[in-house]
This record gives structure tokens, sequence and C-alpha cells, in this order.
């Protein structure tokens, strides 16, 4: 079992918990994942490992609350457990050697973006953090990344904080003049916004990485679940990745096997509300 230590409630139906797993906080690297399983009836849910503390034994894992299982997931409250956490799994982030990095998180993509921001930092790569939501309330993340990053330019799509547009439009500017030069761009968020950044980096050939969050079950590669089509070929996000080259993912493909079980996760969420409410 292993405990919740804390926590946070960063937006709408995005929270952070600390959870006490002391081996996974010792030994993960950036890019690395776990999957959580709540209980033994419950659905194993992998999630990026934002943070950790050695010292104190936990790791930080941000849940935005769309399903079933992330609503239980992001219930929980301190003192509460999850029984099984699996990792760290997947290929650490690879580090590029460069004069300028930009970090570009859509939504709790900025999670998943900020441990690779942290390392590229800690290395003495200077970095620019690209953070996006919907509204104010959907950045998240931005004084972390402050802290670690030369820049952080923020973006929402209704206005509401910072610059009013896409996190591809600051990018757009940044590519055309940020000095020195960008030489690596990792990007996570939604499909349309990896894709997007991937197509506007492709013509200047900016080396981008990409972190997929495809379908996955066991983590190890032997569901095929996860499946994921690189530069024509096929993969598993688990094992192969979570990070590939930007270039050359088939993100229609993921969009399209993505959007597969939307309708049984929507039955399975309608069922959840009815038992929480009852509860």
């Amino acid at each position: 079992m292993h405990r919740v230590v804390r926590r946070t409630v960063l937006g709408p139906q995005v929270v952070r918990l600390e959870v006490e797993a002391p081996r996974i906080a010792r030994i993960r690297q950036p890019g690395q994942f776990v999957i959580v399983r709540l209980a033994e009836d419950k659905e194993r849910v992998p999630l990026t490992i934002a943070d950790t503390d050695v010292q104190a034994g936990t790791i930080s894992l941000v849940i935005q609350q769309v399903g079933k299982s992330t609503t239980l997931l992001g219930n929980l409250q301190a003192g509460q457990s999850v029984q099984d956490i699996v990792g760290p799994l997947g290929h650490p982030t690879h580090l590029e050697n460069c004069a300028h990095a930009v970090c570009i998180g859509g939504g709790v993509g900025t999670a998943v973006v900020y441990p690779i921001a942290k390392a590229l930092a800690a290395a003495g790569t200077p970095v620019t953090a690209i953070i996006g939501g919907r509204s104010r309330q959907l950045v998240i993340l931005e004084n972390e990344m402050k802290a670690i990053c030369r820049a952080v330019l923020a973006t929402t799509d209704d206005g509401s904080y910072g610059r009013k547009g896409l996190v591809t439009d600051a990018l757009r500017e940044l590519l055309a003049g940020a000095q020195p030069p960008v030489g690596v761009v990792y990007a996570v968020g939604p499909v349309p916004m990896m894709k997007a950044v991937a197509e506007m980096t492709r013509a200047p050939a900016v080396k981008t990485i990409v972190s997929l969050n495809p379908i996955m079950i066991d983590g190890t590669g032997m569901c095929g679940g996860c499946r994921v089509t690189i530069g024509g070929k096929t993969q598993f996000a688990c094992v192969d990745g979570p990070e590939f080259d930007g270039h050359l993912v088939d993100f229609d493909e993921l969009a399209d096997r993505l959007a597969m079980y939307r309708g049984q996760e929507a039955e399975a969420m309608d069922h959840c509300r009815l038992t929480l409410k009852a509860d």
C-alpha cells in the first residue's frame, strides 16, 4: 500500500497527489511514469512522475479527473492509500545538449514537461517554457516553472490570463527570433497541440520530442494496447517511449485510437457519478 501524504488542487478537476513510494523516488528519471491501481478490482492508470522528494520518499502525481478511474484517484485524501504503484516505467528523457531548449505544456501536459525542464536546467541548458490552457484555471505549475526557467510564457485560449491564443503562437515567435536560437522543443499535451507543434518545427528542422499517452494496460509491452506508429513502424509507448520524435509520429492514428472507447468511458463515468452522489 502507498499512503497519500498530501493532496493539492491545481485547477478544476486537476489535483496533485504526493504519495509514498521511496524506491521509485530514489531511482526515477525525468520522462518516466508509473502505473497506479487504486484497489485490486480497479483499472490500471498510467501517470507521469511529475516530481520526487527522495528524502521524504514520495512521488508527485498530477491527475486530471476525466473518467471513472482518474476521478476516484483524484478524490483520495491525505492518509488514504492506493494499493499498487508499478514503476518507474518507460525510457528516461534524452536531454539534448543545446544553447536553448523550449518546453511546451498544454493543460496537464505541463506536469509531464516540468521534470524535463527541471532536468535540462540542472544540466545547464537555458529553458524557455510555454504553458497553456483553455482558461486561467487550467494553466498549472507556473510558479514551479518560473523557479527553473529563464522565461515562462503563459497562454490561454480565452485570453483570461497571459497571452490570448495558442502555445503555437508563442512558439512561432521564438522560432523566428529567439537568441540563442531554439535548439530543441519538448512538447506534451493534447494530440492536436503536439501535432501542430511538430508541424511548425518541421520546416526549420528543430528537433521535437513529444510524450504520447495512448491506451495502456500492463506497461510491459505484452498487451499491445499502447501501440503507436513512428516513422511507419509499430512501436509501443510503454517500452519504446513514452517519448518519440514528433516529426515521425502518426498523430491521426493516435487520435483515432484514443477515441475508441469514449462511449464505454462515458457510461462508466455516469455510473461513477451516481455512486459518488449516493455515498
